[in-house]
Formats: C-alpha cells, sequence, structure tokens
C-alpha cells in the first residue's frame, strides 16, 4: 500500500452572505477539491472514505475554484439521483451557477457538462427518443463478427510487442485496442481512429486543452457523419443516421461524441485495471488459472472495486431535496460518485468485499440513464484481456506495484502506464 498523496485543501468561502452549505453560494461550509493535481487514481479512495466520514453518503465538494457540488457516495443515495428524473434532470442549463454565468467559457468542466443535444444531457421523452436510437444502433453489432475484430486487433497489437523485452500495456494495448475496434464499428477507418484516440484523451485529461480537444473530437466526426450521409454502410453512424427516431445530424453528431467518449475511456479502463490486477494480486490469478474465477467474475469485481468511471456528472436538482444530511437546493448539481458507492459499507458484506458474480454495481449508472453499450463494452474487455493471457502467459510487471503511475483525473481511474516484462 502507498500512502495517498496530500490533497489540496479544502476551499473556505469568503464572507458574504449566503446559505450554509448550499453549493454556489458562500458560507461556512467547506468544499473539499475534486480538482488538482493531488487527485489520481491511487490516492482518490482515501478520500472518499475521508469525506464519507465527514459528511456521510453526501459531501460538498468543490470541481474548480468556486464551482461548487455535492458527490454522492452512498449507494442508495445515487440509485435515488439516477432514477428519479422528476427531481434531478439531466440537463445542465438548470445549473444555476452556469445560468448565472459563473463557471467560465474556457473550463474544462464544460467538455463534461457543457449541454449537447445527446441522450446524456437529456430528460424524458427527449432522452428516450435518442437512446432509442443509440440502443438500437448498438444492438445491431453482431456479437461474433464484434468478437472477430477484437481478436484480430488484439493479436495485431500484441505482435507489434511480442518480441520485446518489455512492453507498456496503457499506451501499446489497452489505450489502441478500444479505439480501433469502436472506430470499425462506426464506419471510420485507421487514420480517423488515431485523430479520436487523441482527441478523446485529451478530453478526458480535465485540463487547460480539454475543451480545444473536444472541438477537435466534434470536427473529426462531423466529416464522419458527413461521409456516412453520403455513403452509408453497415455502420453505428450509417444506422444512426437512418434509425426511425430520424435524429437531425447535429444529435448524430454528438450522441457519437458521447458514446466514443464513453466507449474510449472506459474499456481502456476496465481492461488496464483487471491486467493490473492480475498481475498484482496473486490470488486472484490463481483463482482464475484453476478455473474457480471466471474472467467475467474478476471484471465484474473490478467493477465493484475499481470502476473505470470514477465520478460521473452531472445531476441538476429541480427542486429542494433533503439527500443523506443534506439539504440540496434547486439548482444545485450532483455528481454521481460511482466508485465510493460501490464501496458503500451498508450494501457490502461485512468483509467489505464484493460478493462474487454480483452485478448490482453502480459502474455503468443506472436508472434510464445507464449506459446502454454494456454488452458491447464487456465483449471487448473480456476478448482483449482473454488473448493477452493467452498469447503472453509470463507477464509481470516490470516496475513495483506502488510504483505504478496514474493520470490525475476526478471523474476516471486511470493508469499512466503498465510497463510488463515478457517471458521470452
Amino acid at each position: 500500500m502507498t500512502a495517498a498523496p496530500r490533497h489540496p485543501r479544502a476551499e473556505t468561502p469568503p464572507d458574504r452572505p449566503g446559505a450554509p452549505g448550499r453549493p454556489g453560494h458562500p458560507g461556512r461550509t467547506r468544499h473539499t477539491p475534486l480538482y488538482g493535481p493531488g487527485l489520481d487514481g491511487d490516492g482518490l479512495p482515501a478520500l472518499y472514505e475521508r469525506l464519507r466520514a465527514e459528511h456521510g453518503p453526501v459531501a460538498p465538494v468543490a470541481l474548480a475554484p468556486g464551482v461548487r457540488a455535492w458527490l454522492v457516495m452512498g449507494y442508495e443515495e445515487l440509485l435515488r439521483v439516477a432514477r428519479r428524473e422528476q427531481d434531478f434532470s439531466h440537463d445542465p442549463r438548470h445549473w444555476r451557477l452556469l445560468r448565472d454565468g459563473r463557471v467560465p467559457a474556457d473550463s474544462p468542466l464544460l467538455a463534461f457538462v457543457g449541454w449537447r443535444p445527446a441522450l446524456m444531457f437529456a430528460d424524458g421523452r427527449r432522452h428516450r427518443r435518442m437512446r432509442s436510437a443509440v440502443a438500437d444502433s448498438l444492438g445491431r453489432v453482431d456479437g461474433g463478427e464484434l468478437g472477430h475484430l477484437v481478436r484480430d486487433t488484439a493479436d495485431r497489437l500484441i505482435d507489434a510487442f511480442a518480441g520485446r523485452r518489455e512492453a507498456d500495456l496503457v499506451p501499446h494495448y489497452a489505450h489502441r485496442l478500444p479505439a480501433r475496434v469502436v472506430t470499425r464499428l462506426l464506419g471510420a477507418d485507421e487514420l480517423v481512429s488515431r485523430k479520436l484516440a487523441e482527441a478523446v484523451a485529451g478530453t478526458a485529461a480535465a485540463n487547460a486543452d480539454s475543451v480545444h480537444a473536444g472541438h477537435r473530437l466534434e470536427r473529426v466526426l462531423l466529416a464522419l457523419v458527413r461521409e456516412k450521409r453520403r455513403a452509408p454502410g453497415p455502420d453505428v453512424t450509417s444506422w444512426l443516421l437512418t434509425h426511425p427516431a430520424s435524429l437531425r445530424e447535429e444529435e448524430v453528431l454528438h450522441n457519437l461524441v458521447v458514446t466514443v467518449v464513453a466507449a474510449h475511456q472506459t474499456t481502456k479502463n476496465w481492461i488496464a485495471t483487471t491486467l493490473r490486477l492480475l498481475l498484482t494480486d496473486p490470488a486472484l490469478r490463481s483463482s482464475l488459472d484453476g478455473g474457480h474465477l471466471t474472467l467475467d467474475e474478476a471484471l465484474d469485481l473490478v467493477l465493484w472495486r475499481f470502476p473505470p468511471t470514477q465520478n460521473l456528472p452531472g445531476r441538476y436538482a429541480l427542486r429542494d431535496v433533503r439527500l443523506g444530511r443534506q439539504e440540496v437546493r434547486s439548482g444545485d448539481m450532483l455528481v454521481l460518485g460511482l466508485a465510493a458507492a460501490g464501496r458503500d459499507p451498508r450494501v457490502l458484506p461485512a468483509c467489505g468485499r464484493p460478493v462474487t458474480g454480483n452485478r448490482a454495481h453502480v459502474a455503468f449508472g443506472a436508472g434510464p440513464h445507464a449506459c446502454p453499450a454494456q454488452p458491447q463494452a464487456r465483449l471487448i474487455a473480456r476478448t482483449a484481456v482473454e488473448v493477452l493471457l493467452r498469447r503472453l502467459p509470463g507477464l509481470r510487471l516490470a516496475v513495483p506495484e506502488e510504483r505504478l503511475a496514474w493520470a490525475s483525473s476526478p471523474w476516471t481511474r486511470s493508469l499512466a502506464a503498465l510497463p510488463v516484462r515478457l517471458a521470452h
């Protein structure tokens, strides 16, 4: 175990009149920053437990200087927020701070929470219309063909480094594989795949370039949408364009943006984290090799303990509600603490470890907005891990576990590198 890195000190609001404990308003409540270089995948779990001990299942946090929100860490509280669209909207235009002009136009947050005409930012009938188009288009992907595509892509990537003594499984494998597979599903070529992967990584970095990276991503996908309008094919982009829901070009574009970012980042982190656990947890690897644990069960343990998406913004209160021990006001933002909810001691066995085979985790969200691409993501992750273990059975870490580097992000649990030695 490594010591948790230091986190920025909690914000002390300026001494002005306001409602104590109300995000976006001054008061005496201390809002713990969810930003800054000290926040990485190694230290975040300890931060969640400190916040839970101090505030209960819902904690006041700051997403940027002066930008406050509630982090929902309780399992039941998270389900309530995710399921009750009548109380908690997905549309950021309900966010008081945004309406009041208190979020800078160049804020990295807007790459995640800026409104788009996409399913992730809609409620009710509008959401159901766009979700049906996305879910139906993804559902047309043949599972056998997808498995073959993943195996072929995995073999090609492994061939590129199998003859070396060392390799880094994040950039050389976990990052490239979902980028190439998802791009193929969209009907794009390898050049577009590289451009998309670069733009998605920039968007997820949550830094000053995030907004520009988001614009680059949109330009690449808009060119793809217009190409498929002229020459459709058997791919997700073409199926979205011709779906009975009759999405406008703008809606197709932005639903592709959401799909690409979610699919690439989530699957990349799921693959990398599963490989890390199998390389660092001898008991887990032994259970898998001995047939006492299936690979799907190992993947589920990862989703409980180390979900690829740590925190998912945002929901916006449509009325004043009491949640946990907090008074949430209309217009407040809430962040779904997916990782913290998976560690909620109220839903775990006494040993603190999830039950093998239990898929009641919230790693893919919950309620009407649960991820519609879960079957495809699982197939990609399972096949990627399976092929690597079969091709390179003697893999071992090239550095001590405590020296593994994590990307700095409040949103995803993302390894920056996973260096390994190959047996020859």
